[in-house]
Protein backbone atom coordinates (compact mmCIF):
# COMPACT_ATOMS: atom_id res chain seq x y z
CA UNK A 1 0.00 0.00 0.00
CA UNK A 2 1.15 3.54 -0.65
CA UNK A 3 0.46 6.68 1.33
CA UNK A 4 -2.37 8.57 -0.39
CA UNK A 5 -2.17 11.55 1.96
CA UNK A 6 0.64 13.36 0.13
CA UNK A 7 0.47 17.14 -0.07
CA UNK A 8 -1.08 18.33 -3.36
CA UNK A 9 2.01 20.24 -4.49
CA UNK A 10 4.31 17.26 -3.97
CA UNK A 11 1.78 14.97 -5.62
CA UNK A 12 1.62 17.15 -8.74
CA UNK A 13 5.39 17.15 -9.09
CA UNK A 14 5.78 13.39 -8.66
CA UNK A 15 2.71 12.11 -10.46
CA UNK A 16 3.59 13.09 -14.03
CA UNK A 17 4.02 9.85 -15.98
CA UNK A 18 7.30 9.26 -17.79
CA UNK A 19 6.48 8.75 -21.45
CA UNK A 20 7.55 5.96 -23.75
CA UNK A 21 9.17 6.69 -27.12
CA UNK A 22 6.07 7.93 -28.97
CA UNK A 23 4.24 9.83 -26.21
CA UNK A 24 0.75 11.23 -26.80
CA UNK A 25 -2.52 9.39 -26.25
CA UNK A 26 -2.46 5.70 -25.43
CA UNK A 27 -3.99 2.68 -27.10
CA UNK A 28 -4.31 0.87 -23.76
CA UNK A 29 -4.34 1.51 -20.01
CA UNK A 30 -2.90 -1.22 -17.82
CA UNK A 31 -3.85 -0.72 -14.19
CA UNK A 32 -2.75 -2.42 -11.00
CA UNK A 33 -5.50 -3.49 -8.62
CA UNK A 34 -4.46 -3.43 -4.96
CA UNK A 35 -3.13 -0.07 -3.88
CA UNK A 36 -4.78 1.65 -6.84
CA UNK A 37 -8.29 0.32 -7.45
CA UNK A 38 -8.74 -1.40 -4.10
CA UNK A 39 -7.36 -0.65 -0.64
CA UNK A 40 -7.12 -3.21 2.15
CA UNK A 41 -7.52 -2.46 5.86
CA UNK A 42 -4.28 -1.84 7.80
CA UNK A 43 -2.19 -4.99 7.83
CA UNK A 44 -2.22 -5.42 11.60
CA UNK A 45 -6.01 -5.04 12.04
CA UNK A 46 -6.56 -8.78 12.36
CA UNK A 47 -3.45 -9.23 14.50
CA UNK A 48 -4.82 -6.78 17.06
CA UNK A 49 -8.30 -8.29 16.90
CA UNK A 50 -6.87 -11.72 17.79
CA UNK A 51 -4.30 -10.59 20.35
CA UNK A 52 -1.28 -11.21 18.15
CA UNK A 53 1.79 -9.00 17.76
CA UNK A 54 1.57 -6.60 14.81
CA UNK A 55 2.95 -8.12 11.63
CA UNK A 56 2.21 -11.73 12.57
CA UNK A 57 -0.26 -12.48 9.78
CA UNK A 58 1.52 -10.34 7.21
CA UNK A 59 4.84 -11.99 8.01
CA UNK A 60 3.37 -15.44 7.43
CA UNK A 61 1.26 -14.66 4.38
CA UNK A 62 3.76 -12.50 2.53
CA UNK A 63 6.94 -14.41 3.27
CA UNK A 64 8.55 -14.81 -0.18
CA UNK A 65 8.53 -18.60 0.10
CA UNK A 66 4.75 -18.48 0.56
CA UNK A 67 3.71 -15.52 -1.57
CA UNK A 68 5.71 -16.10 -4.75
CA UNK A 69 4.29 -19.57 -5.47
CA UNK A 70 0.78 -18.21 -4.86
CA UNK A 71 1.07 -15.24 -7.25
CA UNK A 72 2.75 -17.29 -9.98
CA UNK A 73 0.20 -20.10 -9.87
CA UNK A 74 2.54 -22.77 -8.49
CA UNK A 75 -0.02 -23.29 -5.72
CA UNK A 76 -3.71 -22.43 -5.53
CA UNK A 77 -5.09 -19.73 -3.27
CA UNK A 78 -6.53 -22.44 -1.00
CA UNK A 79 -3.16 -24.17 -0.75
CA UNK A 80 -1.49 -20.87 0.07
CA UNK A 81 -3.94 -20.13 2.88
CA UNK A 82 -3.54 -23.64 4.26
CA UNK A 83 0.23 -23.21 4.35
CA UNK A 84 -0.14 -19.83 6.06
CA UNK A 85 -2.42 -21.43 8.65
CA UNK A 86 0.19 -24.10 9.34
CA UNK A 87 2.92 -21.49 9.73
CA UNK A 88 0.78 -19.45 12.12
CA UNK A 89 -0.13 -22.55 14.12
CA UNK A 90 3.52 -22.94 15.04
CA UNK A 91 3.38 -19.44 16.54
CA UNK A 92 -0.06 -19.17 18.16
CA UNK A 93 -1.60 -22.66 18.09
CA UNK A 94 -3.94 -24.27 15.54
CA UNK A 95 -7.24 -22.90 16.84
CA UNK A 96 -6.17 -19.27 16.79
CA UNK A 97 -4.35 -19.75 13.48
CA UNK A 98 -7.51 -21.08 11.85
CA UNK A 99 -9.56 -18.22 13.28
CA UNK A 100 -7.16 -15.57 12.01
CA UNK A 101 -6.93 -17.03 8.51
CA UNK A 102 -10.71 -17.48 8.34
CA UNK A 103 -11.21 -13.82 9.23
CA UNK A 104 -8.53 -12.76 6.75
CA UNK A 105 -10.16 -14.81 4.00
CA UNK A 106 -13.47 -13.01 4.55
CA UNK A 107 -11.99 -9.50 4.44
CA UNK A 108 -12.94 -7.28 1.54
CA UNK A 109 -10.91 -4.28 0.44
CA UNK A 110 -12.44 -0.86 -0.12
CA UNK A 111 -13.01 -0.05 -3.78
CA UNK A 112 -11.96 3.44 -4.86
CA UNK A 113 -14.99 4.59 -6.83
CA UNK A 114 -13.10 7.57 -8.22
CA UNK A 115 -10.59 5.21 -9.84
CA UNK A 116 -13.48 3.10 -11.14
CA UNK A 117 -14.96 6.18 -12.80
CA UNK A 118 -11.62 7.18 -14.33
CA UNK A 119 -11.01 3.72 -15.78
CA UNK A 120 -14.56 3.61 -17.11
CA UNK A 121 -13.98 6.93 -18.87
CA UNK A 122 -10.66 5.69 -20.26
CA UNK A 123 -12.33 2.59 -21.64
CA UNK A 124 -14.39 4.75 -23.98
CA UNK A 125 -11.14 5.72 -25.74
CA UNK A 126 -8.74 2.78 -25.20
CA UNK A 127 -8.63 -0.80 -24.07
CA UNK A 128 -8.25 -1.26 -20.32
CA UNK A 129 -6.63 -4.17 -18.51
CA UNK A 130 -6.32 -4.86 -14.80
CA UNK A 131 -2.87 -6.28 -14.08
CA UNK A 132 -2.31 -7.86 -10.68
CA UNK A 133 0.08 -10.06 -8.77
CA UNK A 134 -2.92 -12.16 -7.84
CA UNK A 135 -3.74 -15.64 -6.66
CA UNK A 136 -6.17 -18.07 -8.24
CA UNK A 137 -8.95 -16.39 -6.22
CA UNK A 138 -8.58 -12.98 -7.86
CA UNK A 139 -11.32 -13.36 -10.45
CA UNK A 140 -13.77 -14.55 -7.80
CA UNK A 141 -12.94 -11.59 -5.58
CA UNK A 142 -13.38 -9.09 -8.41
CA UNK A 143 -16.78 -10.55 -9.23
CA UNK A 144 -17.74 -10.45 -5.57
CA UNK A 145 -17.17 -6.68 -5.56
CA UNK A 146 -18.81 -5.98 -8.90
CA UNK A 147 -15.51 -5.35 -10.72
CA UNK A 148 -15.50 -8.31 -13.11
CA UNK A 149 -16.60 -6.18 -16.08
CA UNK A 150 -14.70 -3.00 -15.27
CA UNK A 151 -11.93 -3.73 -17.77
CA UNK A 152 -11.63 -5.45 -21.13
CA UNK A 153 -9.42 -8.11 -19.56
CA UNK A 154 -7.76 -9.15 -16.31
CA UNK A 155 -4.11 -10.19 -16.35
CA UNK A 156 -3.73 -12.33 -13.24
CA UNK A 157 -0.13 -13.37 -12.70
CA UNK A 158 -1.26 -16.66 -11.17
CA UNK A 159 -2.57 -17.57 -14.64
CA UNK A 160 0.61 -16.73 -16.56
CA UNK A 161 3.32 -18.09 -14.26
CA UNK A 162 5.21 -14.84 -13.69
CA UNK A 163 4.75 -11.90 -11.35
CA UNK A 164 5.57 -8.21 -11.52
CA UNK A 165 8.23 -6.89 -11.94
CA UNK A 166 9.05 -9.71 -14.38
CA UNK A 167 8.96 -8.10 -17.85
CA UNK A 168 6.92 -11.04 -19.14
CA UNK A 169 3.93 -9.69 -17.20
CA UNK A 170 3.98 -6.31 -18.93
CA UNK A 171 4.51 -7.84 -22.36
CA UNK A 172 1.72 -10.34 -21.77
CA UNK A 173 -0.61 -7.52 -20.74
CA UNK A 174 0.24 -5.48 -23.84
CA UNK A 175 -0.33 -8.53 -26.01
CA UNK A 176 -3.65 -9.22 -24.30
CA UNK A 177 -4.98 -5.78 -25.22
CA UNK A 178 -3.40 -5.81 -28.68
CA UNK A 179 -1.20 -2.77 -28.11
CA UNK A 180 2.50 -2.15 -28.56
CA UNK A 181 4.23 -1.57 -25.21
CA UNK A 182 5.11 2.01 -26.15
CA UNK A 183 1.40 2.72 -26.67
CA UNK A 184 0.44 1.56 -23.17
CA UNK A 185 -0.01 3.56 -19.98
CA UNK A 186 0.86 1.39 -16.99
CA UNK A 187 -0.35 2.45 -13.52
CA UNK A 188 0.94 0.96 -10.26
CA UNK A 189 1.59 2.03 -6.67
CA UNK A 190 4.87 0.08 -6.45
CA UNK A 191 7.90 2.00 -7.76
CA UNK A 192 9.74 -1.15 -8.83
CA UNK A 193 6.83 -2.21 -11.00
CA UNK A 194 6.67 1.25 -12.55
CA UNK A 195 10.38 1.11 -13.36
CA UNK A 196 10.00 -2.35 -14.90
CA UNK A 197 7.16 -1.15 -17.13
CA UNK A 198 9.26 1.76 -18.33
CA UNK A 199 12.09 -0.65 -19.08
CA UNK A 200 9.93 -2.43 -21.68
CA UNK A 201 8.98 0.88 -23.28
CA UNK A 202 5.69 1.74 -21.59
CA UNK A 203 4.57 5.09 -20.28
CA UNK A 204 4.28 4.49 -16.54
CA UNK A 205 2.66 6.29 -13.63
CA UNK A 206 3.57 5.83 -9.98
CA UNK A 207 0.10 6.09 -8.46
CA UNK A 208 -0.37 7.85 -5.13
CA UNK A 209 -3.82 9.45 -5.48
CA UNK A 210 -6.70 9.38 -7.99
CA UNK A 211 -5.72 12.89 -9.08
CA UNK A 212 -2.48 11.36 -10.41
CA UNK A 213 -4.48 9.04 -12.64
CA UNK A 214 -6.84 11.80 -13.73
CA UNK A 215 -3.88 13.91 -14.87
CA UNK A 216 -2.24 11.01 -16.69
CA UNK A 217 -5.47 10.14 -18.50
CA UNK A 218 -6.34 13.71 -19.46
CA UNK A 219 -4.73 13.52 -22.93
CA UNK A 220 -6.88 10.44 -23.58
CA UNK A 221 -10.21 11.38 -21.97
CA UNK A 222 -10.15 15.17 -22.10
CA UNK A 223 -11.09 15.24 -18.39
CA UNK A 224 -9.08 17.62 -16.21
Amino acid sequence: MTDTASAPAARTASSRPESGPEGGPFDAVLCDIDGVLRHWPPADTLDRAHGLPPGTLLGAAFAPARLHPAVTGAVTDAEWRTAVTEDLAAVCGPDLAHAVVAAWSEQLPEVDREVVALLTAARAHARVALVSNGTTRLEHDLARQGLADLADTVVNTARIGAAKPDPRVFLAAADRVGAAPERCLFVDDTPGHVAAARAVGMTALHFRHPDDLRTALAPLTGQV
